[in-house]
């Protein structure tokens, strides 16, 4: 077995959805930490899901981030188990708003 951590970022984020990361299998993936950062001079809403099975699971929907703030999602105790085929999506509410990163276990 073999613990690799990983981050996975996507920079400007608008209001097309963009996925992070799928999980592949024969892979745990735990994600243990999530921030997004509000890069304009306005408010904005962020939105993250989990897809599977084709149904969406929101971990937070159309929450505020403030002019210059951020949101750190979970970290700490607060972890995140992805299934094989699950995708880990982020989606702001403003075109090119928002800088996102994620950081993973991977356990092959």
């Amino acid at each position: 077995m073999s613990n690799t951590f990983t981050r996975y970022v996507s920079k400007s984020v608008g209001t097309t959805p963009v996925v992070l990361v799928t999980a592949a299998s024969a892979t745990q993936t735990t994600a243990i930490g999530l921030t997004l950062s509000n890069t304009t001079s306005s408010p904005i809403t962020a939105s993250v899901y989990i897809t599977a099975s084709a149904v969406n699971y929101y971990l937070v929907n159309n929450a505020t981030i403030p002019v210059g703030g951020s949101l750190a999602l979970f970290g700490g105790d607060g972890k995140v188990v992805l299934n094989t085929g699950d995708a880990f999506t982020v989606v702001s509410g403003t075109a090119s708003s928002l800088d996102a990163i994620l950081s993973v276990l991977q356990i092959t």
